[in-house]
């Protein structure tokens, strides 16, 4: 067996003549800590005024992938805002009530309804529709006993200027009509009025997670340092890296798009990694304190050591990040950016600003202690429990990690019939939102309406004769189709006359996202379309609408093996550089891809089958939304490494400093699990804040992500990971010669003046030989 010095040699490079980048910056700042305070708070100022500068400018248009994305785009050149926003109003007699021919209540109600809304200012309203004579036949349900008074918003910029201001007046004269009917139902519902419900809940939302998440950390992290101080200073971190990155996201809105939902993940991946570091940094420090070094010294090592692996975290979730943009979608754009930015704002304000708060605060951060808790969460000794259980992990690995693995193997399972699928805005909101229950009401009596196939026709040829047979054919085709497609197919004109665009309404069979009306939009593209539109010559066109976003979970399915390429990849390399070692990394992959299966189980189990799925007050509609299980896997895989790179930096250090492979295991896994804990507990109760919100998006990915966390920061981190190694031995910790290209991003820094994890003395002990960098 080699000695420890022999082993020490054999890992470490060379000695360099500097010492390292990272090194240098932290000293730097913990030596001029004012100047490295101000110009973090400068930077996080800068970053808001650039955001703030920029005013309400509109960001690109985030576009749909295949053809209901190139459908979007024809609509949007046939000029801005082409294509007016279309609202409904339902009337509905009660059961056993006569059918609206027979029903002098109903036909009162609708005459009612259409001159409150002809008696509106002009240019609210147009192309009103009523459920009278031959051309509103279409406007009553074929049961008879439910109505539709149909009409678009009318205006500047095709009726979306100023489509709010609209909305609130005619749901206002609506209301006043159904005030003086109570025995029918008449509700509104469309475009508008549902974009105006859903921007509502997406900022709701929002507030009530940044209202919740940063109190509910500050809770924990008193819980875990025992000191007002010290558990102020990661939420600070993280407040203003957030704060800092939504403004840079603001101001990169007015070239790349950002959606509604980047802000949230924003929030959601700021807060966890910026605890994450700081937990990582102020436990060093306060390990090193109580082993007796200086203030400074302590900060010294926390730089080489666990500042190192805050770096190497940080590079490794903006890398996981970066693949999402191999999938060429517009949708993971902005989500993407606003990732790559906060968790490089952590990282910077981790290596600068975080140093010189604690060079300045110096044996103060412990100030504030709490009675009773203060004193022994500031010993920051090791984890007897997690000591006692690795110790029986390392001892009989094959049974504690096969029979770990076989779980979460099984947890995995149902995620093998998981479907992709984005659910309707009525899956998407609770239904106890006025304008979704009265969209569920309109499709249950119309099927297809408010949301039909939206078919984009384009050419000159839409003016002549030839295309009004088409037409006539696609009425046949829909007469023809079994029930799939349905009436009225309405034929509306977008844009100017010049522009040669109509679009083509067809409502479809089914509830937007579920299998009848899948099959309805096959049947639309394939039959119907190329039997009607299809033989005219010159004309151009594709299909969109709530259905055809089904093209995006296609997307996502087929550019899912090159992101997975592509993260495994790079995460491969940069471990290999960090640990100088062909089996960590290989390791950590297998772990991570264990645990988001898992996660993968779990959602699937609830979401999709809906098994609990109440508790969550969520309605399954049988899928799991397009985008979650990509943007998962990159996300968890990123933040998974926070937690392997600390834990395992540690077993390293102490492997290099000549503890045997079982000691190093069990001594680097209970010496991290305090600050481990401490980030895992934090993360999973940001994102459980998430689970609570309206949005289906949100709460899948709180869920999801809450148990991947709860999964990698327990099982994996305390018996598979350390199972894993056990069963290595010494081979974990050698690279063969074919990877010595992979430049050294060594994680464990000056190892032999650093303190053991348990290690709590009144000083230290000398070195026995000169330090070697790494």
């Amino acid at each position: 067996m080699p000695t420890p010095v022999e082993r020490t040699a054999r890992h470490a490079p060379p000695t360099p003549s500097r010492k390292p980048l990272i090194e240098r910056v932290t000293g730097w700042s913990a030596e001029n800590r004012k100047t490295a305070l101000i110009g973090w708070i400068v930077c996080v100022v800068l970053a808001l005024a650039a955001g703030s500068a920029v005013g309400g400018g509109e960001s690109p248009k985030a576009y749909d992938p295949g053809e209901s994305g190139h459908a979007q785009r024809m609509i949007d050149q046939a000029g801005p805002n082409s294509r007016p926003p279309a609202e409904s109003v339902l009337i509905q007699a009660g059961p056993g009530a006569p059918v609206f021919a027979d029903n002098p209540a109903m036909r009162k109600a609708a005459g009612e309804v259409a001159d409150a809304l002809r008696a509106l200012p002009a240019d609210t309203l147009t192309e009103l529709r009523e459920p009278t004579g031959e051309a509103g036949r279409n406007q009553v349900s074929p049961d008879g006993r439910s109505v539709l008074v149909s009409f678009s918003l009318a205006g500047p910029g095709y009726g979306w200027d100023n489509a709010d201001a609209n909305v609130a007046l005619t749901q206002a004269a609506v209301a006043k009509v159904a005030a003086g009917h109570p025995d029918l139902k008449i509700v509104e519902a469309g475009n508008a009025s549902v974009n105006q419900a859903v921007s509502k809940a997406t900022a709701k939302d929002f507030a009530k997670a940044e209202q919740t998440s940063v109190p509910l950390t500050l809770l924990v992290l008193l819980v875990v340092f025992g000191a007002l101080v010290a558990a102020g200073i990661p939420v600070l971190l993280s407040i203003t890296a957030v704060a800092a990155a939504l403004g840079l996201m603001h101001l990169a809105g007015r070239w790349v798009p950002v959606n509604n939902s980047a802000a949230s993940v924003v929030l959601l991946i700021g807060m966890a990694v910026g605890v994450d570091y700081s937990l990582f940094y102020l436990r060093r420090v306060r390990e090193e304190r109580l082993a007796g070094r200086e203030h400074a010294e302590a900060l010294r090592i926390t730089a080489a050591t666990s500042g190192r692996a805050v770096a190497v975290s940080g590079l490794t979730v903006m890398v996981s990040m970066a693949g999402l943009l191999c999938t060429g979608i517009d949708t993971f754009t902005g989500m993407t950016l606003g990732t790559i930015i906060v968790v490089l704002l952590a990282v910077v304000g981790s290596l600068t600003a975080l140093p010189a708060l604690l060079s300045m605060l110096g044996h103060r951060m412990d100030a504030g202690r709490l009675p009773w808790l203060g004193r022994r969460r500031a010993a920051a000794r090791d984890s007897r429990m997690w000591r006692a259980l690795v110790g029986q992990v390392v001892r009989r690995p094959l049974v504690w990690g096969g029979s770990v693995l076989a779980l979460l193997l099984v947890a995995a399972l149902p995620a093998l019939d998981m479907r992709l699928a984005d659910p309707s805005l009525q899956d998407e909101l609770p239904r106890s939102v006025p304008e979704i229950a009265n969209m569920v009401a309109i499709q249950d009596a119309f099927p297809g309406s408010p949301a039909p196939a939206i078919v984009v026709a384009r050419g000159a040829v839409v003016h002549g004769g030839e295309f009004d047979q088409a037409i006539t054919a696609l009425h046949r085709q829909v007469a023809d189709s079994n029930g799939a497609l349905h009436e009225p197919v309405a034929v509306v004109p977008v844009g100017e006359a010049a522009n040669n665009t109509v679009v083509v309404y067809v409502p479809l069979a089914g509830n937007t996202s579920d299998a009848p009306a899948a099959a309805a939009l096959k049947t639309l593209r394939e039959k119907a379309l190329p039997e009607s539109l299809g033989r005219v010559d010159g004309l151009e066109y594709a299909v969109t609408g709530e259905t055809a976003i089904s093209d995006f979970a296609d997307a996502v399915r087929d550019s899912t093996p090159w992101v997975f390429t592509f993260v495994l990849g790079f995460a491969f390399l940069l471990l290999v550089a960090a640990f100088r070692s062909l089996a960590v990394p290989l390791v950590s992959i297998a772990l991570n891809l264990v645990s988001i299966g898992a996660a993968y189980g779990v959602i699937t189990f609830i979401f999709q089958e809906g098994h609990g799925s109440s508790l969550v007050g969520f309605h399954p509609y049988g899928g799991v939304i397009s985008w979650l299980p990509l943007f998962m896997f990159v996300i968890l895989f990123g933040l998974s490494m926070d937690y392997h790179v600390f834990i395992l930096s540690r077993i390293r250090e102490l492997h290099v400093r000549g503890k045997d492979g079982r000691t190093a295991v069990t001594k680097g896994i209970s010496g991290s699990a305090g600050v481990v804990t401490s980030a895992a507990v934090v993360m999973v109760a940001v994102f459980s804040v998430f689970a609570t919100l309206s949005m289906a998006d949100y709460k899948m990915l709180g869920v999801g992500m809450a148990v991947a966390v709860l999964i990698d920061a327990t099982l994996v981190r305390g018996v598979l990971l350390p199972a894993a190694l056990a069963l290595l031995g010494e081979r974990s910790w050698t690279l063969p010669g074919w990877l010595a290209w992979v430049p050294s991003l060594s994680v464990e820094g000056e190892v032999e003046d650093a303190v053991e994890p348990e290690a709590v003395v009144p000083a230290p002990q000398p070195p026995v030989r000169e330090p070697v960098r790494v």
